[in-house]
Protein backbone atom coordinates (compact mmCIF):
# COMPACT_ATOMS: atom_id res chain seq x y z
CA UNK A 1 0.00 0.00 0.00
CA UNK A 2 1.35 3.17 -1.11
CA UNK A 3 1.86 6.72 0.90
CA UNK A 4 -0.96 8.15 -0.84
CA UNK A 5 -3.91 5.35 -0.15
CA UNK A 6 -2.34 5.34 3.16
CA UNK A 7 -3.30 9.01 3.53
CA UNK A 8 -6.53 9.01 1.92
CA UNK A 9 -9.61 10.32 4.17
CA UNK A 10 -12.03 7.55 5.00
CA UNK A 11 -15.00 9.41 3.65
CA UNK A 12 -15.11 10.88 -0.17
CA UNK A 13 -13.36 14.45 -0.89
CA UNK A 14 -15.64 16.97 -1.02
CA UNK A 15 -15.21 19.93 -3.58
CA UNK A 16 -17.22 23.32 -4.56
CA UNK A 17 -17.54 23.67 -8.12
CA UNK A 18 -20.06 26.66 -10.38
CA UNK A 19 -21.13 25.75 -13.85
CA UNK A 20 -19.20 28.04 -16.74
CA UNK A 21 -22.33 28.88 -17.57
CA UNK A 22 -21.47 33.00 -17.93
CA UNK A 23 -17.70 31.67 -17.91
CA UNK A 24 -15.60 34.15 -20.80
CA UNK A 25 -12.70 36.55 -21.13
CA UNK A 26 -13.88 39.82 -20.93
CA UNK A 27 -11.10 41.42 -19.05
CA UNK A 28 -7.77 41.49 -18.58
CA UNK A 29 -6.00 41.17 -15.08
CA UNK A 30 -3.60 38.25 -15.63
CA UNK A 31 -1.23 37.92 -18.76
CA UNK A 32 -3.14 34.88 -19.92
CA UNK A 33 -6.44 36.39 -20.80
CA UNK A 34 -6.95 38.05 -23.98
CA UNK A 35 -10.54 39.80 -24.27
CA UNK A 36 -10.13 40.56 -28.10
CA UNK A 37 -9.47 36.81 -29.24
CA UNK A 38 -12.32 35.45 -27.11
CA UNK A 39 -14.73 37.80 -28.33
CA UNK A 40 -13.59 37.20 -31.92
CA UNK A 41 -14.58 33.53 -31.15
CA UNK A 42 -16.17 33.39 -28.09
CA UNK A 43 -19.51 31.62 -28.75
CA UNK A 44 -17.07 27.94 -30.25
CA UNK A 45 -14.81 28.67 -26.79
CA UNK A 46 -17.62 29.03 -24.29
CA UNK A 47 -18.60 25.52 -26.15
CA UNK A 48 -15.31 24.09 -25.22
CA UNK A 49 -15.14 25.22 -21.65
CA UNK A 50 -18.67 23.96 -20.56
CA UNK A 51 -17.79 20.62 -22.59
CA UNK A 52 -14.47 20.30 -20.53
CA UNK A 53 -16.09 21.44 -17.42
CA UNK A 54 -18.22 18.72 -17.43
CA UNK A 55 -15.24 16.19 -17.96
CA UNK A 56 -13.90 17.29 -15.62
CA UNK A 57 -16.84 17.05 -12.82
CA UNK A 58 -17.60 13.75 -14.05
CA UNK A 59 -13.50 12.56 -13.48
CA UNK A 60 -13.89 13.86 -9.91
CA UNK A 61 -17.40 12.30 -9.45
CA UNK A 62 -16.05 9.27 -11.43
CA UNK A 63 -12.95 8.69 -8.66
CA UNK A 64 -15.12 8.80 -5.79
CA UNK A 65 -15.44 12.72 -5.20
CA UNK A 66 -18.51 14.66 -3.90
CA UNK A 67 -19.44 17.95 -5.21
CA UNK A 68 -21.09 20.99 -4.33
CA UNK A 69 -22.36 23.63 -6.78
CA UNK A 70 -22.74 27.68 -6.16
CA UNK A 71 -24.56 28.83 -8.71
CA UNK A 72 -23.21 30.73 -11.57
CA UNK A 73 -23.72 34.90 -12.08
CA UNK A 74 -24.34 36.84 -14.73
CA UNK A 75 -20.81 39.87 -15.17
CA UNK A 76 -18.86 37.41 -13.05
CA UNK A 77 -17.03 35.03 -15.42
CA UNK A 78 -14.35 34.03 -13.50
CA UNK A 79 -16.71 32.80 -10.62
CA UNK A 80 -16.32 29.22 -11.78
CA UNK A 81 -12.75 29.07 -10.56
CA UNK A 82 -13.93 28.60 -6.86
CA UNK A 83 -10.30 27.89 -5.71
CA UNK A 84 -10.36 30.99 -4.97
CA UNK A 85 -13.35 31.52 -3.00
CA UNK A 86 -12.10 30.84 0.34
CA UNK A 87 -9.27 28.60 3.03
CA UNK A 88 -11.23 26.33 4.40
CA UNK A 89 -9.96 23.58 7.29
CA UNK A 90 -11.34 21.51 10.18
CA UNK A 91 -14.58 22.87 9.09
CA UNK A 92 -13.59 26.38 9.01
CA UNK A 93 -13.68 28.90 5.90
CA UNK A 94 -11.69 32.08 5.86
CA UNK A 95 -13.25 34.05 2.38
CA UNK A 96 -11.36 35.43 0.14
CA UNK A 97 -10.72 38.86 -0.26
CA UNK A 98 -10.12 39.67 -3.91
CA UNK A 99 -7.35 42.28 -5.13
CA UNK A 100 -9.18 43.40 -8.87
CA UNK A 101 -12.19 45.25 -8.70
CA UNK A 102 -12.94 42.90 -12.06
CA UNK A 103 -13.66 39.87 -9.31
CA UNK A 104 -14.71 41.10 -6.18
CA UNK A 105 -18.21 40.98 -6.83
CA UNK A 106 -18.23 37.39 -6.08
CA UNK A 107 -17.27 38.03 -2.79
CA UNK A 108 -21.12 38.87 -1.42
CA UNK A 109 -21.97 35.47 -3.68
CA UNK A 110 -19.45 33.26 -2.24
CA UNK A 111 -20.40 34.77 1.11
CA UNK A 112 -24.08 33.35 0.67
CA UNK A 113 -23.14 30.16 -0.95
CA UNK A 114 -20.79 29.24 2.35
CA UNK A 115 -23.40 31.01 4.46
CA UNK A 116 -26.07 27.98 2.57
CA UNK A 117 -23.69 25.18 3.01
CA UNK A 118 -23.46 25.62 7.05
CA UNK A 119 -27.31 26.02 6.88
CA UNK A 120 -26.55 21.80 5.54
CA UNK A 121 -23.98 21.11 8.29
CA UNK A 122 -21.59 21.01 5.39
CA UNK A 123 -19.16 23.46 7.31
CA UNK A 124 -19.88 25.60 10.76
CA UNK A 125 -18.00 28.81 10.70
CA UNK A 126 -17.02 31.43 8.20
CA UNK A 127 -15.04 33.92 8.63
CA UNK A 128 -14.31 36.87 6.60
CA UNK A 129 -10.60 38.57 5.71
CA UNK A 130 -9.77 42.10 7.46
CA UNK A 131 -9.79 45.14 5.19
CA UNK A 132 -7.09 45.84 3.68
CA UNK A 133 -5.63 42.10 3.86
CA UNK A 134 -5.81 40.68 0.15
CA UNK A 135 -6.44 36.77 0.44
CA UNK A 136 -7.45 35.07 -3.00
CA UNK A 137 -8.32 31.68 -1.19
CA UNK A 138 -6.72 28.66 -2.13
CA UNK A 139 -5.12 29.93 -4.91
CA UNK A 140 -2.91 31.08 -3.21
CA UNK A 141 -2.80 29.30 0.58
CA UNK A 142 -2.31 25.49 -0.34
CA UNK A 143 -2.75 22.88 2.43
CA UNK A 144 0.52 20.69 2.80
CA UNK A 145 -1.50 17.74 5.03
CA UNK A 146 1.65 15.77 5.27
CA UNK A 147 3.63 18.68 6.60
CA UNK A 148 0.72 20.23 8.42
CA UNK A 149 1.09 23.51 7.70
CA UNK A 150 -0.03 26.31 4.45
CA UNK A 151 1.87 27.35 1.89
CA UNK A 152 1.25 31.20 1.00
CA UNK A 153 2.03 32.23 -2.79
CA UNK A 154 2.73 36.51 -2.41
CA UNK A 155 3.55 38.91 -4.86
CA UNK A 156 1.05 39.05 -7.82
CA UNK A 157 -2.44 38.88 -6.04
CA UNK A 158 -2.53 37.99 -2.11
CA UNK A 159 0.03 39.75 0.55
CA UNK A 160 2.24 38.61 2.63
CA UNK A 161 -0.07 40.29 6.03
CA UNK A 162 -2.64 37.74 5.18
CA UNK A 163 0.05 35.14 6.79
CA UNK A 164 -0.73 36.15 10.58
CA UNK A 165 -4.42 36.08 9.82
CA UNK A 166 -4.22 32.64 8.54
CA UNK A 167 -2.29 30.92 11.39
CA UNK A 168 -4.72 32.52 13.93
CA UNK A 169 -7.49 31.44 12.24
CA UNK A 170 -6.35 28.02 11.75
CA UNK A 171 -3.83 27.39 14.46
CA UNK A 172 -1.01 25.63 11.71
CA UNK A 173 2.15 27.11 10.42
CA UNK A 174 1.67 29.40 7.12
CA UNK A 175 4.92 29.45 4.65
CA UNK A 176 5.19 32.17 2.71
CA UNK A 177 6.50 32.06 -1.15
CA UNK A 178 6.83 34.80 -3.08
CA UNK A 179 6.11 34.21 -6.82
CA UNK A 180 8.98 35.79 -9.66
CA UNK A 181 7.14 35.16 -13.24
CA UNK A 182 3.42 36.93 -13.86
CA UNK A 183 2.29 34.49 -15.88
CA UNK A 184 2.14 32.02 -12.77
CA UNK A 185 -0.03 34.81 -10.43
CA UNK A 186 -1.08 32.08 -8.19
CA UNK A 187 0.81 29.84 -6.07
CA UNK A 188 -1.75 26.85 -7.61
CA UNK A 189 -0.33 27.57 -11.47
CA UNK A 190 3.00 26.53 -9.80
CA UNK A 191 2.96 24.48 -7.05
CA UNK A 192 1.10 21.30 -5.54
CA UNK A 193 1.33 19.66 -2.38
CA UNK A 194 0.74 16.00 -2.85
CA UNK A 195 -0.84 13.66 -0.01
CA UNK A 196 2.51 11.51 -0.41
CA UNK A 197 4.69 14.61 0.95
CA UNK A 198 5.88 15.02 -2.58
CA UNK A 199 5.23 18.43 -4.39
CA UNK A 200 4.83 19.31 -7.84
CA UNK A 201 6.61 23.19 -8.66
CA UNK A 202 8.14 24.95 -11.24
CA UNK A 203 11.20 26.13 -10.17
CA UNK A 204 11.45 29.78 -12.37
CA UNK A 205 7.87 30.86 -11.20
CA UNK A 206 9.67 31.89 -7.26
CA UNK A 207 12.06 34.35 -6.25
CA UNK A 208 15.81 32.47 -4.96
CA UNK A 209 14.30 33.29 -1.48
CA UNK A 210 10.97 31.36 -2.22
CA UNK A 211 13.57 28.23 -3.94
CA UNK A 212 15.60 28.51 -0.65
CA UNK A 213 12.48 27.71 1.50
CA UNK A 214 10.72 25.11 -0.52
CA UNK A 215 14.22 23.64 -0.38
CA UNK A 216 14.75 23.27 3.08
CA UNK A 217 11.59 21.93 3.92
CA UNK A 218 10.87 19.35 1.44
CA UNK A 219 13.70 16.56 0.35
CA UNK A 220 14.93 16.15 -2.51
CA UNK A 221 13.74 13.26 -3.12
CA UNK A 222 10.22 14.66 -2.88
CA UNK A 223 10.39 17.42 -5.24
CA UNK A 224 9.17 17.17 -8.59
CA UNK A 225 9.95 20.00 -11.02
CA UNK A 226 8.43 20.79 -13.63
CA UNK A 227 10.17 21.91 -17.25
CA UNK A 228 8.98 25.20 -19.15
CA UNK A 229 6.39 22.97 -20.86
CA UNK A 230 4.51 21.09 -18.43
CA UNK A 231 4.39 24.22 -16.39
CA UNK A 232 3.16 26.51 -19.16
CA UNK A 233 0.54 23.84 -19.42
CA UNK A 234 -0.39 24.38 -15.94
CA UNK A 235 0.24 20.50 -14.41
CA UNK A 236 0.77 21.80 -11.24
CA UNK A 237 -2.85 23.04 -11.39
CA UNK A 238 -4.07 19.24 -10.35
CA UNK A 239 -6.31 18.06 -8.26
CA UNK A 240 -5.65 15.06 -5.90
CA UNK A 241 -7.75 12.31 -4.94
CA UNK A 242 -6.71 9.66 -3.13
CA UNK A 243 -4.01 7.71 -5.19
CA UNK A 244 -5.45 9.39 -8.43
CA UNK A 245 -4.51 12.93 -9.72
CA UNK A 246 -6.81 14.77 -11.97
CA UNK A 247 -5.08 17.33 -14.30
CA UNK A 248 -5.96 18.77 -17.45
CA UNK A 249 -2.13 18.34 -19.38
CA UNK A 250 0.89 15.81 -18.63
CA UNK A 251 3.92 14.67 -20.43
CA UNK A 252 4.91 11.69 -20.71
CA UNK A 253 7.65 11.69 -18.39
CA UNK A 254 6.08 13.70 -15.92
CA UNK A 255 3.47 11.15 -15.90
CA UNK A 256 6.33 8.20 -15.29
CA UNK A 257 7.31 10.69 -12.45
CA UNK A 258 4.12 10.29 -10.89
CA UNK A 259 3.35 6.54 -11.47
CA UNK A 260 6.68 6.07 -9.41
CA UNK A 261 4.84 7.94 -6.48
CA UNK A 262 1.90 5.40 -6.58
CA UNK A 263 -0.25 7.96 -8.22
CA UNK A 264 -2.61 7.28 -11.18
CA UNK A 265 -2.69 10.20 -13.51
CA UNK A 266 -6.84 11.15 -14.70
CA UNK A 267 -6.96 13.28 -17.87
CA UNK A 268 -9.31 15.93 -17.89
CA UNK A 269 -8.40 18.43 -20.96
CA UNK A 270 -9.13 22.14 -19.61
CA UNK A 271 -7.38 23.86 -22.25
CA UNK A 272 -10.57 26.36 -22.57
CA UNK A 273 -9.77 28.12 -18.99
CA UNK A 274 -5.73 28.27 -19.75
CA UNK A 275 -7.28 31.49 -21.81
CA UNK A 276 -8.05 32.86 -18.09
CA UNK A 277 -5.01 31.37 -16.90
CA UNK A 278 -6.92 28.42 -14.74
CA UNK A 279 -7.09 24.34 -14.82
CA UNK A 280 -8.37 22.10 -13.05
CA UNK A 281 -6.94 22.84 -9.28
CA UNK A 282 -8.75 26.12 -10.01
CA UNK A 283 -12.01 24.65 -10.88
CA UNK A 284 -12.31 23.33 -7.43
CA UNK A 285 -12.00 23.97 -3.89
CA UNK A 286 -11.52 21.32 -1.45
CA UNK A 287 -14.00 21.67 1.40
CA UNK A 288 -13.34 18.92 4.03
CA UNK A 289 -9.22 19.02 4.56
CA UNK A 290 -8.54 18.19 8.05
CA UNK A 291 -5.65 19.24 10.27
CA UNK A 292 -4.17 16.23 13.03
CA UNK A 293 -5.63 18.07 15.57
CA UNK A 294 -9.27 17.33 13.83
CA UNK A 295 -7.93 13.89 13.02
CA UNK A 296 -7.03 13.58 16.47
CA UNK A 297 -10.14 12.36 18.04
CA UNK A 298 -11.80 10.60 15.57
CA UNK A 299 -8.06 8.31 14.85
CA UNK A 300 -8.16 7.92 19.46
CA UNK A 301 -11.80 6.73 18.73
CA UNK A 302 -11.19 4.11 16.15
CA UNK A 303 -8.25 2.79 18.53
CA UNK A 304 -10.17 2.36 21.12
CA UNK A 305 -12.96 0.77 19.73
CA UNK A 306 -10.25 -1.61 17.78
CA UNK A 307 -8.84 -2.42 20.75
CA UNK A 308 -12.02 -3.09 22.81
CA UNK A 309 -13.25 -5.32 19.78
CA UNK A 310 -9.86 -7.00 19.87
CA UNK A 311 -9.97 -7.72 23.55
CA UNK A 312 -13.96 -8.84 23.08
Amino acid sequence: MNDATLLAQPSPPRYLMCRPQYFAVTYRINPWMDPKTWADSGAELHVTAVRQWAGLYSALLGNGAGIELIEPEPGLPDLVFTANAAVVLDRKVLLTRFRHAERQGEQPLLLAGFKALQARGLIDEIVEMPEGAVLEGAGDCIWDRKRGLFWLGNGFRSEPAARPVIEKQFGVPCVPLELADPNFYHLDTCFCALPSGDVIYYPAAFTSGALDCIHNHIAPVQRIALDRADASHFAANAVCLGGNIVMSSCSTMLRRRLEERGLKVVKAPLHAFLRSGGSACCLTLRLDHLSDAALMPALTSNAARTTAEASG
